[in-house]
Parts: C-alpha cells; structure tokens; sequence
C-alpha cells in the first residue's frame, strides 16, 4: 500500500512541474490518460506519439475541450490539417474553455482585419492565441492603448502574435516604454511628423521590446554618447539595430568595441564609422567577431577591405567560404574584388552572382570595328 502511495505521488509530482505557468486552476490530473482527448486527437489526425514524446502531461487533463477547439478553428476557415497541425505542436490549446477561446477570438478580431489571417496567426503562434484567461483584462487594455496611438493594426497583430507576453503586462507598463521611446526620438532630433512612422518600424523590429525596462534603452544611450556618437548618429542606431533595447547592454559593448578596434588597428573616429556602416556589429561577442576576422583573413580578404565592406562580418564563416569558392570558381578574385557581393541573403548572393556571371557572359560592343559579312 505504502508503495502504491509513493508511485501515485511521484507521478503526481513528475506532471505537476512540468504544468506551464498559464494553465487554469480547475484543470485537475490523473495517472492515466483521459481517453476522451486520446480519441478525440486521434479522430483529427494528430500526431499522439508527438504530444506523448512532448508534452504528454496534457493527456492527463480533465477537463478537455478537444472538439470545441476543432470547431472553432474550422468555423474559422482552419482545413483538417490545419487543425491537426496546431494541435500536433500546442495541444494544451484543448484545455482552454469554450468560454476563454471566443473570449480571445472577439480579442483578435478586434485588430485582425479577417477570420483567414487569424487562423494564419494561430498556425504560426498557437501559444499565443490559447493563453490564460486571467490576462485577458491586461490584453484587451494593450490593445486599446495601442489603438489610441494610431498604430497600424498589422503592428499590434504582430507585437500580439510574436511576444504575447508584453499584453499580459499591465498596460501602464508598456506606457513607460512608448514615453521613453518617443522622448528618445525627440531629444535625439527626430521629427514629430515622422514619430508614428518611426515607432511602428521600431516595433516592428523589435517586438520584445516591452520585455526590458527604460532604463536599459536610457543606459545604451548613454553609454554610446560617451564614446563620441552624436544625436543625429544615435538615432540611426537605435532606428536601425534590430534589439537595440533587448540585446545590448554596456558592459558587452564595451568588450565589442575595445576587441574590435585592437583587431582592426583603427582610431575611435574610424571605429564610429564602421559601426554606422554595420550596427549589428555591437551585438558579436569577442569569440565571434575573433572568428569571423580570422575567417576572412585566411580567406585571402585584407582588412581594409572589411573596413570598407564591414556588414560582411555579419555572416558565418561557413557561409563567406561557400561564397568565396562559388565566386573564385567563375573567376572571380575576392582579393582584389569589391566584398559587396558577398553581402546579404542567399537569394541578394544569387542575384548578385547572376550579374556578375552575366557581365562577363556578355562580350564587349567595339562601334569602329569592321562588321563581319558572308560573302
């Protein structure tokens, strides 16, 4: 009997840690699987030996509300699959009452212009549509807040959809940021025509913004302004450096500044330069930005070429040498050679690539030489 209690507790133990944060207290647990959901998920096609390998735990659960989930998802427009794929990857989802979920879909509905582009949403980020209903107040207050700055409905989807956590937060919370942003932008000189522009591409970019308080944003300023960056030079940065705010903290840039203008032999002046040219370069650690020097170096590239083109040092080393070959394979010599062609995705190389194998495909036009005619 003693042994029975011990099993029972230790399987209780083993599912309660791995409950998520946002899971509802009337969800109760038993040792076994409730075959509702089991059959449930079964007659939609989903994937049981995944959830089981995963996220087994919510097998347990009573009460589920598989089928409601499924019709509100294909009333929606959701196919079979669809529905089968977003519970394959977030089955908790089937926990949610019938009740929180249209609760969340009027939520949506309010900034998704359509029912298709919400299923879409829900596809991509499950976790973020089927979230606690004890955040729902804060949710609903972000999203008027939002409103009443007259962002694009497409920006609060977005900022909804890729970090549901900032719409959990109280509203008055994510205020403080959007003050502290649009002071930022005036005192750095900014434009108030331009402001609403400018903080919808910002967050945009950077949708876990809200996550870090105002004074990491204040911190980086300064810190950057005493190294002899001006206003008009910090703007760009921070309007233009994807986590500015989220990523970026004194103490690492100052190591990335210090290695990289050591390994580059440069003034501060040159240094500054350089940054405007490549932000992202504040974000590399030593070890990294060590390797990708020694990568391009070995490669043949000289350093006042990656002085000159230093947004190369923002890809791989694995990815310059696949570039490097493909290029010295049609003649190209990237020692003497411009690096910009190595810069950017893999689709800006392969259009990049075909113009350079176009330009030496094309024979060169002469106007004074004699044409050549049969007789």
């Amino acid at each position: 009997m003693l042994r029975l209690i011990a099993t029972t507790l230790c399987l209780r133990c083993h599912h309660v840690q791995a409950f998520p944060a946002n899971l509802r207290p009337c969800v109760t647990l038993a040792t076994v699987e409730n075959p509702q959901t089991v059959e449930a998920l079964y007659s939609l096609s989903v994937d049981i030996q995944k959830v089981r390998k995963l996220k087994g735990w919510v097998l347990h659960q009573s009460p589920s509300y598989t089928k409601e989930v499924a019709d509100l998802l294909k009333n929606m427009g959701a196919s079979g699959p669809t529905v089968a794929h977003i519970l394959g990857v977030h089955p908790e989802a089937v926990l949610c009452s019938p009740e929180q979920m249209q609760a969340q879909k009027e939520l949506w509905m309010s900034v998704c212009p359509n029912q298709k582009e919400l299923v879409g949403i829900i596809e991509k980020f499950p976790a973020s549509f089927f979230t606690s209903s004890c955040s729902h107040d804060n949710q609903q207050k972000n999203i008027s807040y939002f409103q009443s700055l007259n962002l694009n409905k497409r920006i609060i989807t977005k900022l909804m959809a890729s970090a549901p956590q900032s719409f959990s937060r109280p509203m008055e919370q994510n205020e403080l940021m959007i003050r502290t942003l649009q002071q930022a932008y005036k005192e750095l000189g900014g434009e108030e025509v331009n402001m609403k522009v400018w903080l919808q591409k910002l967050l945009s970019q950077n949708p876990f913004v809200f996550l870090k308080s105002p004074e990491v944003l204040k911190q980086n300023l300064l810190f950057l302004r005493d190294r002899g960056f001006s206003t008009a030079e910090l703007l760009h940065l921070l309007s233009n450096l994807r986590g500015f705010v989220t990523e970026l903290n004194p103490g690492s840039m100052c190591h990335t500044l210090t290695f990289s203008q050591e390994t580059i032999g440069c003034t501060e002046a040159e240094l500054r330069n350089i940054i405007l040219k490549c932000p992202a370069l504040l974000y590399y650690p030593e070890s990294t930005l060590a390797e990708r020097f020694q990568g391009l170096l070995s490669a043949g590239v000289s350093m006042s070429q990656i002085i000159k083109t230093p947004t190369v040092l923002e890809l791989t080393i694995q990815i310059v040498k696949y570039r490097i070959q493909r290029l010295k394979a049609h003649g190209y010599d990237i020692r003497t050679g411009s690096l910009e062609v190595l810069n950017g995705t893999k689709k800006d190389f392969e259009i990049n690539f075909g113009k350079l194998q176009l330009r030496r495909a094309r024979p060169l036009f002469n106007p004074v030489a004699p044409l050549k005619t049969e007789n």
